[in-house]
């Protein structure tokens, strides 16, 4: 059996669907199974071991130069690889336009949310099979439920992602003995969902007293100075150098604990295995927030972030 799966991004909702690898995998053991996703995030699926081909598409890219000659042989290539695979059936997991655009290039059996459950309604209209799944449920729910009835099987258990990072090398406080690290996503999308820098200071200081190595990851030039900022104010914090997503998997899965608020990367650690605190500012995370076999905590929510107090509550008998 050959199967395609279409979830192009962003960071966070690739990680939520590794656990349908694992579904489809257990269920369909010699399966093929490839994965089109966004060039930036393709690091994410090639963790899985049970993805056989990750294709990269680059609709951000794409969009910025959409008359270029260029960027429609891309299109062109990606059309042609995907008739040329033979897939028994195409699952589109994402519900929007540009991801069932997308799974319409394989001529297959073409499988995505009814217009009542896809997050664009009218993606529905591009699949040839169409499945009610609430919305109300959390997004890896919902993407193991409509890959379920897609492909015939019933779901059983806990959602399992199926990754593990590499070893990240070891970090060593003065005098050479390895450190046990805390890994501290500072950085997001959107200002509305920071936590106060002194909050992450005084965090920092506190894990830190308690035997813990914080690393500080970033990405854009205000994230790194924040971030800086930040490590400046934690005794021998380390800001990590700009980093692929390869890398700093390895990072969170040799993390004791990571702690983040509502980004990409706090879904990655909690996939990996790792004790997880996400905290919430700015939404809810009952649909979206971190869900995993391993200790994952979601505090806060839209209006109401966590104070230190409730973070460092949660955060002791993890350490």
């Amino acid at each position: 059996m050959r199967i395609l799966l279409i979830k192009t991004s962003s960071l966070g909702d690739v990680v939520h669907n590794l656990p349908v690898v694992t579904d489809l995998r257990t269920r369909f053991p010699a399966a093929t199974i490839d994965w089109v996703v966004e060039e930036s995030f393709a690091d994410i699926p090639r963790l899985h071991p049970g993805v056989t081909q990750v294709i990269t598409v680059a609709v951000r890219r794409w969009r910025r130069s959409a008359m270029a000659p260029s960027v429609w042989r891309e299109i062109g290539a990606l059309r042609q690889r995907l008739c040329a695979s033979q897939y028994d059936i195409a699952i589109d997991t994402q519900g929007l336009l540009k991801s069932a655009l997308i799974t319409r290039m394989a001529p297959t059996r073409r499988c995505g949310y009814a217009a009542d459950s896809a997050r664009e309604p009218l993606a529905s209209r591009f699949y040839d099979a169409r499945f009610m799944v609430p919305k109300a449920l959390h997004a890896v729910e919902r993407n193991r439920r409509l890959a379920a009835q897609a492909a015939g099987y019933e779901l059983t258990g806990a959602p399992d992602y199926g990754i593990a990072a590499a070893p990240a090398p070891a970090l060593c406080v003065p005098g050479g003995t390895p450190s046990p690290t805390a890994v501290l996503l500072t950085a997001t999308s959107r200002d509305d969902k920071l936590w106060p820098e002194d909050h992450w200071a005084a965090l920092g200081r506190e894990l830190h007293a308690r035997g813990l190595h914080c690393l500080l990851p970033a990405g854009s030039d205000a994230e790194r100075k924040r971030a800086a900022r930040i490590a400046d104010a934690i005794p021998q914090a380390n800001l990590l150098p700009p980093s692929g997503l390869g890398e700093l998997a390895c990072h969170l899965g040799a993390a004791q604990i990571v702690i983040g608020v509502d980004t990409g990367l706090v879904h990655l650690a909690a996939a990996l295995g790792r004790p997880t605190l996400a905290l919430f500012s700015a939404s809810d995370p009952a649909l979206t927030g971190v869900l995993a076999r391993t200790p994952a905590f979601n505090l806060g929510r839209r209006g109401q972030p966590p104070t230190l107090a409730e973070v460092m509550a949660v955060a002791a008998p993890l350490l």
